[in-house]
């Protein structure tokens, strides 16, 4: 399977962040320094390198989601199986998400 083509990532994601509701057209189109919003275009080309790695020389490598897709915690032991069984990889900054998601 090859990697897309940078307009096949801009469609892809953009579907993907209108099923979650998400609308890029509320992120400014030029810098704020005031708050350090990214522009649609910097916030785009960020979504695609995650997607597809850096383009270098014109060409992406592939991106990040295959390598956390096939994440799975550290097991040993009797208890392998269970302590595998978790589904995401551990948050960088799990009181952020706490914040977020209201949960305690």
């Amino acid at each position: 399977m090859s990697i897309p083509s940078d307009d096949e990532l801009d469609a892809f994601i953009k579907a993907r962040l209108a099923l979650a509701g998400v609308d890029l057209t509320r992120l400014p189109e030029s810098p704020d320094p005031a708050t350090g919003t990214p522009t649609r275009a910097q916030a785009m080309e960020y979504l695609r390198t995650f997607l597809a790695g850096a383009k270098t020389g014109g060409v992406r490598p592939g991106g990040r989601p295959a390598a956390i897709n096939t994440w799975r915690p550290p097991a040993a032991g009797d208890d392998a199986a269970a302590l595998s069984q978790q589904a995401d990889p551990p948050l960088e900054y799990p009181s952020i998400s706490t914040a977020w998601t209201g949960a305690r």
